[in-house]
C-alpha cells in the first residue's frame, strides 16, 4: 500500500554563528519539539528539553513541522531544514528540486544495543525518564519527485 506524497521544503545555510544557531532553534522549537545532540565521546538520547551546557558537535530538534539538523564547521555551523511547510529564513538557501514527502513509523533499537556504548536514554520534560514508546516519533521521507530518489529521512512528531 502506498502512501500519499505531499510537497516537502528543503533549506540549507552555511557560516551559521553560535548565536544565529540558539535563535534558529529557538524559532523551530515549539512544546512538542524533541532534540537529539552528538558529542565527540557520546550522544545525549532524545529529550524534550536542551541541555543548558551544551558543545555538540552536531544535533537535531524536531516536531511535527519540521525537523533541523546543524554541524560543526570549523567555528561556525552548517545548518538543513527539513520541513512539511514553507520558511522563509534569513539567508537560507532553498534546495533545489521537487520534494515530496511521506511519513512513517520509526523503530526503536535496544538501547542497550551496543552501538550506543555510553547508553542510550529517553528524556521527557524536566528531564524525567520515558519509555521510547511514549514518544510518538515517525520518519519524514523527502524524495525528489522527478527521480523517485529518496534524499533524506527526517524525524517527526506524529
Amino acid at each position: 500500500m502506498s502512501q500519499e506524497l505531499t510537497p516537502g521544503y528543503v533549506y540549507h545555510k552555511q557560516l551559521v554563528s553560535s548565536d544565529e544557531l540558539n535563535t534558529l532553534i529557538t524559532q523551530i522549537s515549539n512544546s512538542e519539539s524533541y532534540y537529539f545532540l552528538r558529542y565527540s565521546h557520546a550522544v545525549s538520547g532524545i529529550g524534550q528539553e536542551l541541555p543548558f551546557e551544551r558543545g555538540e558537535v552536531e544535533g537535531q530538534v524536531f516536531n511535527f513541522i519540521c525537523e533541523m539538523r546543524w554541524k560543526k564547521y570549523r567555528s561556525s555551523y552548517e545548518v538543513l531544514i527539513l520541513s512539511q511547510q514553507e520558511f522563509s529564513l534569513e539567508g537560507f538557501e532553498k534546495l533545489t528540486g521537487n520534494w515530496a514527502i511521506c511519513d512513517r513509523d520509526a523503530y526503536w533499537h535496544n538501547p542497550e544495543e551496543t552501538k550506543f556504548p555510553k547508553g542510550f536514554t529517553f528524556k521527557g520534560k524536566n528531564n524525567q525518564s520515558i519509555k521510547p514508546e511514549e514518544i510518538k516519533i515517525k520518519q519524514r521521507y523527502f524524495q525528489d519527485s522527478d527521480t523517485a530518489t529518496t534524499h533524506f529521512i527526517a524525524l517527526t512528531v506524529n
